[in-house]
């Protein structure tokens, strides 16, 4: 919270990163190879 009125700074794009991280979680369910799933979510989110 001090962050925000010192440096006028949020987490908003760690909170949306983890937002899609979940949704893309969702959408997979059932993987087996976590390696791979790693490896999709690297490549689409980075």
């Amino acid at each position: 919270i001090l962050n925000f009125f010192i440096n006028r700074a949020t987490n908003a794009s760690a909170e949306s990163f983890n937002a899609k991280v979940k949704a893309f979680r969702a959408t997979s369910r059932g993987v087996r190879d976590v390696k791979f799933f790693l490896f999709r979510l690297s490549k689409i989110y980075a």
